[in-house]
């Protein structure tokens, strides 16, 4: 079973990304699962074609006796999925709203015989809650969304900074840089370069392109809307590439200053 962890800042199109890398995965016939650890619980609407309304912070609320099949949605393809969800707005912390809802999957064995777990974790790991994933081995395989966009940038070498501190307990690794293109200057080759500076590889370059608003204004993914697009091939050449990644690290994060001139290197 692979194990992989996506994390990145919030709005930079991490979750739809997830679910696009799902559902090509799911085309070669893998039992593939996606959880949102996100308390907007809207990391599988695009596979559900949906939001999901039984999260498993809804159903610990409600019921004193809780199944398998009340907290598991199934979606395009067949793909498995759970939404962690999170408190009421203005309520409660959301970090531990994921810690208790990843122990109750755990406590249902509700991850099984799947070949790949993808979780979707929302934006940096500052909370300890958004770090489980990484903390408690659900995840070994890291990988970090990001546009050439300063703040995405920042938040990413956050995240490798929390990667690092996990990594050097366990096996958790770095696989690579995600870029989800916002159409900076020279935002491809500065992707490469900071996640050459980070000890890791830019594994794709997503570029932006309308189909995905298009797509996911009708709820759905890229592939399944639109499977003869070129950009349905983007996602399904990361798919196989993180399939096939041996190329793990432990990442070397950046001062904030360092991030500052190589982003002023190439954004000028």
């Amino acid at each position: 079973m692979k194990k992989i962890a996506i994390y990145g800042k919030g709005g930079i199109g991490k979750s739809t990304t997830c679910s696009n890398i799902s559902a090509a995965m799911s085309e070669s016939g893998l039992k593939i699962c996606q959880i949102g650890c996100d308390p907007k619980n809207d990391s599988t609407r695009l596979l559900l074609g949906r939001i999901c309304n039984k999260t498993v912070l809804d159903v610990v609320r409600e019921q004193e006796e809780i199944a398998a099949e009340d907290i598991v949605h199934f979606g395009y393809n067949n793909i498995k999925c759970v939404e962690a969800g999170g408190p009421e707005p203005g309520v409660g912390c959301a970090g531990r709203g994921i810690i208790v809802a990843l122990e109750k999957l755990k406590s249902l064995e509700v991850i099984g015989d799947e070949d790949v777990i993808l979780y979707d974790v929302l934006g940096d790991v500052v909370c300890g809650g958004f770090a489980v994933p990484i903390r408690e081995g659900y995840a070994s395989d890291i990988y970090i969304v990001s546009s050439g966009e300063l703040m995405s940038l920042y938040a990413a070498n956050n995240i490798a900074k929390g990667v690092k501190r996990f990594a050097l307990r366990g096996g958790v690794r770095l696989g690579g840089i995600i870029g989800n293109s916002r159409n900076t200057p020279n935002e491809e080759k500065l992707l490469e370069e900071f996640a050459k500076r980070l000890n890791t590889q830019l594994v794709a370059f997503i570029p932006r392109n309308i189909i995905v608003n298009k797509a996911e204004n009708n709820r759905q993914t890229v592939l399944q809307y639109a499977p003869q697009d070129p950009q349905a091939e983007v996602y399904r050449n990361l798919a196989k590439r993180m399939l096939s990644n041996e190329e793990m690290s432990i990442p070397t994060p950046m001062t904030f200053e360092e991030l500052e001139e190589l982003v002023a290197k190439y954004g000028n």
